[in-house]
């Protein structure tokens, strides 16, 4: 078996592609291996093949999606925030960009987005933190409609694959926006995305996805109400040699060739 080429020799440096960035495409006939409507508020954990796509979608305004993946043969290899956004030079995420492992290697590449900015940076909320914005809601008095965290969902998911609390790492939050001010302060953009705004992430691994569909951590709504998502798992072709998240940063060609020579 031969080892995937690397692009333009040893130095890792491809065309920087031109023209506006590809939004997602639709989804070809027989494409589609997996759709569910995720409520608000709820926790899911699955896993993505490489080379298939997840599309997610707010069903609603204000959504936000706390997600965490791992190399799902390795997953003490996962999603590394810090060498995400410093070797892609960013501090946000959309079309071109990719979420880095701790090995270096191309976890899933953002392929098509509509909404041109997620938040990497603001965390996932907490049973305090919910308690402090919306008060006590539990099971116990509220059945179903009781108040819903990430961090315990996370938790949840987590232990379904042998994994705990030590890998609950900082999260990426999708269809949600920070900005900041002058002094670095960070704020919470209020009405960022709409109904009907989507991503595609393209596995670059077998990974297991761990996400929850709470609220924001710093969303300042003020009612408990977190909103639906759409997901879809459809089959997508191999990056070519001219991928655009592969040729989008000279980093990206090599975190691709990283993953690639992983699953040999």
């Amino acid at each position: 078996m031969s080892l995937p080429v690397p692009p333009s020799g040893t130095s890792f440096t491809t065309p920087r592609p031109s023209g506006p960035a590809p939004l997602p495409a639709p989804i070809g006939p027989g494409r589609l291996l997996h759709e569910e409507t995720v409520p608000g508020g709820a926790g899911l954990s699955f896993v993505v093949r490489r080379h298939q796509t997840l599309r997610l979608t707010s069903l609603e305004a204000g959504a936000n999606v706390s997600f965490l993946c791992f190399n799902r043969a390795e997953p003490v290899d996962r999603y590394n925030m810090a060498d995400t956004l410093k070797g892609q030079h960013t501090a946000r995420l959309t079309t071109g960009f990719m979420l880095y492992s701790d090995m270096g290697r191309a976890l899933f590449s953002i392929t098509g987005d509509t909404l041109g900015w997620h938040d990497p940076l603001g965390g996932h909320d907490t049973v305090a933190h919910v308690e402090r914005k919306w008060g006590v809601k539990n099971f116990q008095t509220a059945r179903n409609g009781f108040h819903r965290n990430s961090r315990d969902h996370f938790l949840i998911e987590l232990g379904k694959h042998g994994l705990n609390a030590r890998d609950l790492v900082p999260n990426v939050n999708f269809f949600s926006k920070l900005s900041t001010d002058t002094e670095g302060r960070l704020a919470y953009v209020a009405g960022h995305s709409r109904a009907g705004d989507h991503l595609d992430l393209r596995a670059e691994l077998d990974a297991l996805v761990v996400l929850t569909t709470c609220h924001h951590p710093m969303d300042p709504r003020p009612a408990y109400g977190p909103a639906p998502v759409l997901l879809q798992i459809h089959a997508t072709p191999p990056p070519a040699a001219d991928d655009y998240c592969r040729t989008y940063r000279p980093e990206n060609a090599r975190a691709l060739y990283n993953s690639e020579l992983f699953s040999l």
